[in-house]
């Protein structure tokens, strides 16, 4: 529809937008600026001076060919159906017409297909009775209700918040003569701090089933959150389920951890007399019975677990962890048992700094004494008597980059350090006073990593230059070089001595493992090579400790475990992500799930078996299952999506869409839409067929500010995003720009909410119950029954919600077995398991969501 060219009176209005599909005329905003339409009509194609808001564009200059609008005869505004809120467009109004007001009413009814419409109302309950109105009382609103005579609003059925008082159910469809009439106050604007809100008399509003008027609805105020010291306001939908404060009547109970510490961690793995693997990932110690297939969690700790031994009995392990925020999270040592995972005693808290570097249980008389080294500025060695809880000295080290220690197995007085540069003894007196013996002379570029100790207590080292070296002790007591050679190419991992007298080297750099005979002076016996995939050795342990069958497990650089011998191939035991995982997808039909990381790994699990794995060209970030569940979206550090095949892992498909980061990817329901987000801001659409594996380039949508997140409507017209700064956007898919009114959007319904803003997720924000009051949420996932909400934060601390989550003071179940942020949670098919990523460290963990 046009204005006329013979007269601005003669049409009242000129519809911009269609409410069924995007409007192809020549005119409108685009870029910031206004184009003309055909033979000049409507809107000047005069460029802004700067980029204008919609307010801004609303008071443009109208220009027709029989002469200028002036700024007060022309508004631009969004119309919506009230019966249908998905049914709206935007029109410009010619407030100049001779129309009587109702008739144009009625005309924009049929715009938006109600049948007798007779009434405008505002977002805020209030009724619009003329065009002075328009131009004065609610020059600032740009959002209308058209409604028929007969009714405000339809009585779709809701439910109230438990914080409303319980009234009987809800409200019956109100007539409009039953609403009191507000006296206008003449054409003076109103304040905009203090809007009018028009409201039917608590008296007048009965509740049966649960339906509830527009104007009762109105009494629902927007949602105010601050995050890092900005203010956002959400605006709530017309029609959401209850707001329920108590915890969900489910909780989180962790099924299974994929992947092993050995990307930074040495000395990390062993087998217990039950046959089970001992290791940690994350926060977490955990216990595997390949046998049973099966894995016990030892989940004590807040914090990373930064070093662990096990006690010579084998039955108790000492576990230190690093330091976190709050006092709960200090860095301390526990003892537990590996038969019932309880904790039997706990020391450090207040004497150990930053995090415990090393932690080892004396030998001699039986694994009384235990020592811990502090990660601080000066790396204070302390020993205590831990079944008393007895310190019985400590002695600061002042030693940088300190890595290992150890008691000499024939005196329980002392004690070696190692690390960069650095070999010495300390001999703990009867006074508590410790004597300093250093073995390496300062300065050293070497850096020292494993020691062991013969039979006769002669000490041997590896360092990372590929050196072993063996010192003894002459008669005056003082340690000499007995014996040195060069066993690896550079970096030696670890070394482990053999009952038998064979010592066993691993190299970090070579891949290798070297058998070395000590009672032939060190004659090599035999070596192996690791795969290039499975990476360097971080650490060996025999499979049956004792025994001298030769087979041993082997943990990587690349956090996988590999069992094997030197004479025969390694196989993988648990394979882990080797570098940060962020890329995350629960398939939409299947219990199945996708991970992608900075490794160039993509992997396909069920629950806790790997399915396949595929290493590609690119470091993926983001993943998506297109609905069918046969193809896997990937987005690249380097702007690149690569399409894979579900059933067997190749990849079908390398795009290149842009030069960021794509962080999210997201298919809409049907599958034939898909959409990326991007670092530089914009939104990237493209065209999917053939079951998701052909895709053509629509259009992209600008924008300046990174996006993280990114969730599809329900009828795939619009998308929302998270940025990099919790602001909270809004893009057309349809017109391919930007939606810049979020009240024109707060009842749209969306396909998933991995949003982490919003309305109906804002009360895992500033919540009452957080130890940190200005907790960053990283990540979060509705259920696919929308009664649960799973959230994570930048403290490693996951959080099972009720959905939707709109109070500050809605309750959780919570877990804490992450140091670092939480990259990226999801719910799989059913809604009975989740699944969670720790970003930097890589750890991949499952978790069932069972009754409480």
């Amino acid at each position: 529809m046009y204005i006329d060219e013979d007269s601005e009176e003669s049409s009242p209005f000129v519809m911009l937008t269609s409410p069924t599909k995007s409007w192809p005329a020549s005119y409108g905003k685009k870029n910031g600026m206004w184009y003309a339409s055909p033979g000049n009509q409507g809107w000047g194609s005069k460029p802004a001076s700067r980029k204008p808001s919609i307010m801004e564009a609303d008071l443009g200059t109208l220009s027709t060919t029989s002469g200028s609008i002036k700024r007060s005869a022309g508004r631009v505004i969004r119309i919506i159906n009230n019966l249908d809120h998905s049914v709206q467009c935007r029109v410009l109004l010619n407030l100049r017409t001779s129309q009587p007001f109702e008739e144009v009413l009625e005309d924009l009814g049929q715009v938006l297909k109600i049948n007798g419409a007779k009434k405008m109302y505002t977002g805020t309950g209030q009724e619009v009775r003329s065009f002075s109105q328009l131009r004065n009382e609610f020059a600032d609103v740009d959002t209308f209700y058209l409604a028929t005579g007969t009714a405000l609003i339809a009585g779709s059925p809701i439910r109230r918040s438990r914080s409303r008082p319980s009234v009987v159910a809800a409200a019956p469809i109100l007539s409009t003569e039953e609403l009191p009439k507000v006296p206008l106050r003449g054409t003076r604007p109103r304040s905009k701090s203090r809007p009018r809100i028009l409201y039917a008399p608590e008296s007048e509003i009965l509740r049966p089933n649960g339906e509830y008027t527009m104007l009762d609805i109105m009494k629902e105020e927007p949602t105010k959150v601050t995050i890092r010291g900005l203010r956002r306001t959400f605006y709530p939908p017309v029609h959401h389920a209850p707001a329920e404060n108590s915890p969900p009547d489910k909780k989180l109970q962790l099924q299974w951890v994929h992947g092993y510490r050995g990307i930074d961690a040495r000395r990390n793995l062993w087998v217990l007399p039950s046959g089970e693997l001992l290791y940690y990932v994350a926060a977490v110690a955990v216990l595997f019975d390949r046998d049973e297939d099966a894995q016990r969690h030892y989940i004590g700790h807040t914090e990373d677990i930064m070093c662990m031994d096990v006690h010579p009995s084998r039955e108790l392990v000492a576990s230190g962890q690093k330091a976190g925020r709050d006092r709960k999270s200090q860095a301390h040592v526990r003892i537990w048992s590996t038969e019932s995972l309880q904790t039997l005693y706990v020391f450090g808290m207040g004497e150990l700094d930053t995090g415990v570097t090393a932690v080892a249980f004396s030998q001699l008389n039986g694994g009384s004494y235990i020592l811990a080294v502090d990660s601080g500025r000066e790396s204070i060695l302390s020993v205590w008597q831990w079944q008393w809880g007895h310190l019985l000295g400590k002695v600061a080290t002042l030693q940088e980059g300190l890595s290992g220690a150890a008691f000499h197995p024939l005196d329980d007085n002392l004690i070696i350090t190692h690390g960069r540069g650095h070999l010495a003894f300390w001999h703990r007196r009867k006074d508590g006073f410790f004597e300093r013996t250093d073995i390496v002379k300062q300065p050293s570029r070497s850096h020292v990593t494993s020691v062991q100790f013969e039979p006769d207590g002669d000490v041997i080292t590896a360092d990372s230059d590929g050196f072993i070296t063996i010192y003894s002790v002459d008669s005056d007591g003082a340690y000499f070089v007995r014996t040195e050679f060069e066993a690896h190419n550079k970096g030696i991992g670890c070394l482990i001595m053999l009952g038998e007298g064979t010592l066993l080297s691993g190299g970090e750099k070579d891949r290798k493992i070297a058998a070395w005979d000590s009672l032939q002076n060190y004659k090599k016996i035999a070596d192996t090579k690791l795969p290039e995939a499975a990476g360097g050795v971080r650490t060996i342990y025999p499979q049956r400790p004792g025994r001298n069958d030769g087979n041993i497990y082997v943990g990587t650089t690349r956090n996988n475990i590999l069992e094997g011998s030197l004479q025969r191939r390694f196989t993988q035991v648990v394979f882990g992500h080797g570098r940060q995982l962020w890329g995350l997808a629960a398939h939409p039909e299947d219990e199945l799930y996708a991970t992608a990381g900075h490794d160039k790994h993509v992997a396909l699990w069920r629950k806790n078996k790997l399915i396949w794995t595929i290493q590609t060209g690119y470091e993926c970030v983001a993943l998506a299952f297109h609905p069918f569940g046969t193809a896997l979206a990937a987005g690249s550090t380097e702007g690149h999506l690569l399409v894979i095949n579900c059933d067997n892992g190749a990849v079908m498909l390398t795009l290149r869409v842009c030069g960021s980061p794509l962080n999210c990817v997201s298919f809409n329901q049907v599958g034939d839409m898909i959409a990326m987000g991007s670092q530089n801001g914009s939104i990237y659409l493209f065209r999917v067929s053939r079951d998701g594996f052909s895709y053509k380039k629509v259009n992209k949508i600008r924008g300046s500010q990174p996006l993280t997140h990114l969730d599809w409507s329900m009828d795939g017209n619009f998308v929302q995003t998270v940025t990099i700064d919790f602001d909270l956007l809004f893009w057309d898919a349809k017109s391919l720009s930007p939606e810049r009114s979020p009240i024109a959007m707060k009842d749209v319904k969306w396909l998933t909410n991995n949003c982490t803003v919003g309305f109906l997720v804002a009360g895992q924000w500033s919540n009452r119950y957080y130890g940190n009051a200005n907790t960053i949420i990283a990540t979060c996932c509705r259920s696919a029954a929308h009664d649960m909400l799973a959230s994570g934060d930048a403290e490693g601390y996951l959080r099972l919600f009720r959905y939707p989550c709109i109070s500050p003071r809605a309750e959780f179940h919570e877990c804490k077995v992450y140091s670092g942020m939480l990259a990226c949670v999801r719910f799989l098919c059913g809604d009975h398991t989740l699944i969670t990523v720790g970003g930097t460290d890589a750890s991949l963990m499952v978790w069932d969501i069972v009754e409480e």
